[in-house]
């Protein structure tokens, strides 16, 4: 008995052995970070989540800031910022002195029309803080979500792509 096609078979199978969907496993899990990189930014842009630009760069492959690791076999992807205060601004936070734990603290510097300018050696000048809770924007979890909606189709455009080309 012939099956037709059964040697090929074979061989494309032998093929994913050798690397051949690992390595395009790897690279489509890259082009997914960096597709994620730029929807975090994305996010952070369109929710006003910062304007030091500091948490934008850090969601960039390459920042000091960034954490990036990819594995593929097992598809690891680990995307993210190493900034202590990307937490906060995604999720909220209070305003609490980090330092003593109160309910107040002032905060040297100046204001320059709408906008404040921290500056820790003003001694006249600057602004009292009292406890509130500043909302988060989100933005992480809006990336996410994002993503999440083309995961799935990536995923499988790539899985059906391989076996268009070796089956």
């Amino acid at each position: 008995m012939e099956i037709e096609g059964l040697d090929e078979f074979i061989s494309a199978l032998k093929n994913t052995e050798k690397g051949g969907f690992a390595e395009q496993l790897g690279l489509w899990l890259e082009a997914i970070g960096i597709d994620f990189l730029d929807i975090v930014q994305d996010e952070i842009v369109r929710t006003e989540t910062v304007d030091t630009r500091n948490l934008l760069n850090s969601f960039s492959r390459g920042d000091s800031e960034n954490l990036w690791s990819i594995s593929s076999g097992g598809m690891v992807l680990d995307i993210g910022t190493n900034l202590n205060y990307a937490s906060f601004a995604n999720d909220g936070h209070f305003t609490v002195d980090p330092n003593s734990g109160k309910d107040r603290r002032w905060v040297p510097g100046r204001w320059l029309g709408d906008r404040f300018e921290y500056d820790p050696s003003e001694r006249e000048t600057g602004m009292l803080l009292k406890i509130t809770w500043i909302d988060g924007t989100g933005y992480w979890d809006n990336a996410l979500a994002i993503l999440d909606k083309t995961f799935e189709k990536s995923l499988d455009r790539l899985l059906q792509k391989w076996l268009d080309s070796n089956f």
